[in-house]
């Protein structure tokens, strides 16, 4: 059995008759960016899920664009069980978004982890990378290391500037040490 996808409008429909919603963006997604009905379930804890409680109830997954939970149908269906009608809601919170639904937004939460890794490599490649033009070549150096960076994050799983970011004093309290 395969994920089916469902409009936004369909799925706030399901949600009404008693379906779940699950958000399986990672938790600092969630805490700045919600559907109110929606609850947390990233991707990565998803295997010590307990879809027990949502027997008998359609199960809707959603992501921010649809493609995370696209990538992940068949991880997804194979959670919530045979037994359990699951759903991809198309387009993501994007799309309920544009369908004009009300989403949850909570600004004094960090900006999602990946932005904050975006931010910060690209402000240091560029700032090597004038560096390098204006005051010593060896200011190269910099976008050359946050290069290296990104090809062994993208190759392990594994991002260092990541883990340096959620003991950055606005990532404390959801990404970590309290």
């Amino acid at each position: 059995m395969t994920l089916r996808t469902v409009s936004p409008k369909k799925a706030r429909e399901m949600l009404n008759e008693g379906a779940i919603l699950l958000d399986i963006r990672e938790a600092d997604e969630h805490a700045r960016e919600r559907i109110a009905a929606a609850r947390s379930l990233p991707l990565s804890t998803l295997d010590q899920a307990d879809f027990a409680l949502h027997r008998g109830k359609p199960v809707i997954f959603h992501c921010r664009s649809g493609q995370r939970t696209q990538m992940n149908a068949a991880r997804l269906q194979a959670r919530a069980g045979d037994g359990c009608e699951a759903f991809v809601v198309e387009g993501g919170l994007d799309a309920w978004r544009k369908a004009g639904l009300p989403v949850v937004t909570d600004r004094r939460q960090p900006i999602e982890m990946q932005r904050q890794v975006q931010i910060v490599a690209g402000s240091l490649g560029l700032g090597g990378v004038l560096l390098g033009a204006f005051v010593s070549p060896a200011f190269y150096a910099v976008p050359g290391f946050i290069g290296a960076g990104l090809l062994f994050a993208g190759l392990t799983g594994t991002c260092g500037m990541a883990k340096l970011l959620k003991f950055a004093p606005w990532n404390r309290g959801i990404l970590g040490p309290a």
